[in-house]
């Protein structure tokens, strides 16, 4: 079997595995939709995040029945009832680990892990990290509305500090994680992110990360109109957002409109200022291959203290050994030394006790 290419180069094959089939089939977004009833609130970012994916999944040329989506609880965590491949709601924060069984048992699978930022950042914040760290062959979208919403509007791992929600009357003493920040923290090979409400760019985004091998991490800001209302208008008033939004795109010089852009900081870090005819070819042109974080790490960081430049786009793209493949091929080579074996052998030898 051939794995499907998105880039027509040998260097973009989808996960970066000869297992995954491809089809001639031109399937249309309509045969990944469901049957079930939609059930989100009027006005949830999640209408716009499904159908930019339902759009996208005829792009991959992979079989429906070799695509599976893993989710675990939470609004987001819906997306498997929704698309017509197969799937599984999983249970709160575990997502990643059942993922991680599959893509590793499964090669010739495309395996998606959507998850909030709840779900995916608290309970199974242990789980995400080292689904990343070990760099398995998943795709991870992570739905950041900064709210506990399927459970009625408590602070999230992602919520501001001073935020006054049922769970923090008086308003959170927390710091926030940085979602980005944290999946480059465990040397993610692919980071990136992107807005619900721009499907363009969430549709290019999402190519990127389907044609990645190994692990792909996925931040999508997502308005929840319930519990966490405009949460993030500053990013889509058509007036600021020009000016807030950093858009990044490899090779290109890192911009925010016509006058500002980002530079090397003083500490070592970035930083953005006004440019002029003196220091325009400082402007620091977007890296996404570089090998050492830091760069991706300092670019995450310039969305603090609130909002006022966000980088959205590709933070990382780079190749790292993936987990699958090293733990098939040392399975291989087991069985090439000692044989298949005996599950009753493998049960009784080794340590053992017997018990009067």
């Amino acid at each position: 079997m051939t794995s499907a290419n998105l880039n027509g180069n040998d260097e973009g094959t989808l996960a970066g595995l000869k297992l995954v089939p491809s089809t001639d089939t031109q399937y249309k977004a309509k045969d990944f939709k469901s049957d079930q009833d939609v059930r989100w609130c009027p006005g949830c970012g999640d209408y716009a995040v499904l159908a930019a994916f339902q759009s996208f999944l005829p792009q991959l040329g992979v079989p429906r029945e070799n695509i599976v989506m893993v989710s675990g609880i939470g609004c987001s965590s819906r997306f498997p009832y929704y698309l017509s491949t197969y799937g599984m709601h999983s249970i709160h924060g575990r997502a990643p680990a059942i993922a991680t069984g599959l893509a590793t048992s499964r090669q010739d699978l495309s395996v998606w892990v959507i998850t909030g930022d709840g779900d995916g950042l608290s309970i199974g914040g242990n789980h995400l990290i080292h689904a990343l760290r070990r760099n398995v062959n998943i795709n991870v979208l992570l739905f950041n509305n900064r709210i506990y919403g399927l459970t009625k509007g408590q602070y999230s791992p992602t919520s501001e500090a001073g935020k006054v929600t049922k769970s923090s009357p008086v308003g959170s003493l927390d710091q926030p994680f940085n979602p980005v920040s944290l999946a480059l923290g465990a040397e993610a090979s692919f980071v990136a992110r992107t807005v619900d409400s721009d499907r363009k760019h969430l549709t290019s985004v999402l190519r990127e990360a389907a044609d990645h091998p190994g692990a792909s991490f996925v931040e999508i800001y997502q308005n929840c109109p319930i519990f966490n209302d405009d949460a993030f208008t500053p990013l889509k008033d058509p007036a600021a957002r020009e000016t807030r939004l950093l858009r990044m795109e490899h090779g290109e010089p890192l911009m925010l409109g016509e006058d500002r852009g980002v530079f090397a900081g003083e500490l070592g870090g970035l930083e953005v200022a006004e440019v002029t005819d003196t220091n325009r070819d400082r402007v620091i042109r977007h890296d996404a291959h570089r090998t050492d974080p830091g760069y991706a790490f300092a670019l995450s960081r310039l969305d603090l203290p609130a909002f006022e430049h966000v980088p959205v786009g590709v933070f990382r793209n780079v190749r790292r050994p993936v987990y699958d493949e090293l733990v098939n091929e040392q399975v291989s080579d087991a069985r090439s030394e000692r044989g298949e074996g005996e599950l009753a052998s493998l049960l009784a030898g080794g340590d053992t006790w017997t018990v009067d």
